[in-house]
C-alpha cells in the first residue's frame, strides 16, 4: 500500500482548495470532494514509498524538527499554488501546481535521501522529476478535462499558502499523524 509524507496547508488555503473541489463536484465532475474520509484534505505530497521503516520514521521526524523548530535549514513555511496542470492517461488527474521554491525542492531532496532505500518510490517523485501539486480531481475522463479546467480557469488566482503541518499517511493502517 502507500506510505506518504505530505505538507498540509493553512485553513484559508485549505478552504480555497475545497471550494474548487466542491465546484467540480457541483458540475458533476470527478472531484476530491467526493472522498469523504476524515483524512482527505488538500496537501502537497513530498514523498511516497511502499513502506517506511522505523529508522526512516525517526530520521524524518528529526529532519522536520531541525528545519521547523531549530532553524537548522530553511523549511518551506510558505508556498504558492499556481495554475492548473493535468497528469495524463485515460483517467487523468487535475491539480493546482505548486511553484517549486528552493526551500520546497530542498525539503523534497532531504526527504528523498532519508527514504532512498525504501521500496516502491515512484520515479516521478525522484529529485529532478518531481512536480509539486495539490490534487483537485482524479480519474477524469478526456471529456471531463475541458469542462473542469475551463470552468475553474475563469476565476483562477494564485493562492499564497502557509504550510501548517507535515503529515505522514499510512495507507495500510489508513491512519495519518503529524510529524515534528
Amino acid at each position: 500500500m502507500v506510505q506518504s509524507v505530505e505538507l498540509l496547508l493553512d485553513s484559508g488555503s485549505d478552504e480555497s482548495i475545497r471550494r474548487e473541489w466542491n465546484y467540480l463536484a457541483e458540475l458533476g465532475l470527478p472531484s476530491q470532494a467526493r472522498h469523504t474520509g476524515s483524512s482527505n484534505r488538500p496537501h502537497i505530497t513530498i514523498a511516497v514509498a511502499a513502506s517506511i521503516d522505523d529508522d526512516a520514521e525517526r530520521r524524518l521526524t528529526a529532519l522536520i524538527v531541525d528545519g521547523r523548530e531549530n532553524g537548522a535549514w530553511r523549511f518551506p513555511e510558505a508556498v504558492r499554488l499556481g495554475g492548473l496542470v493535468m497528469f495524463g492517461g485515460s483517467r487523468a488527474v487535475l491539480a493546482r501546481t505548486v511553484v517549486p521554491s528552493p526551500e520546497l525542492l530542498d525539503l523534497h531532496a532531504r526527504v528523498h535521501r532519508i527514504l532512498a532505500d525504501s521500496p516502491g518510490i515512484p520515479p516521478h517523485l525522484e529529485p529532478g522529476r518531481y512536480t509539486p501539486h495539490v490534487t483537485l480531481a482524479m480519474r477524469m475522463r478526456p471529456d471531463d478535462i475541458g469542462s473542469g479546467s475551463s470552468h475553474l480557469i475563469t476565476d483562477l488566482r494564485d493562492i499564497e499558502a502557509e504550510v501548517s503541518a507535515v503529515r505522514r499517511w499510512d495507507g495500510d493502517a489508513r491512519e495519518d499523524w503529524l510529524i515534528g
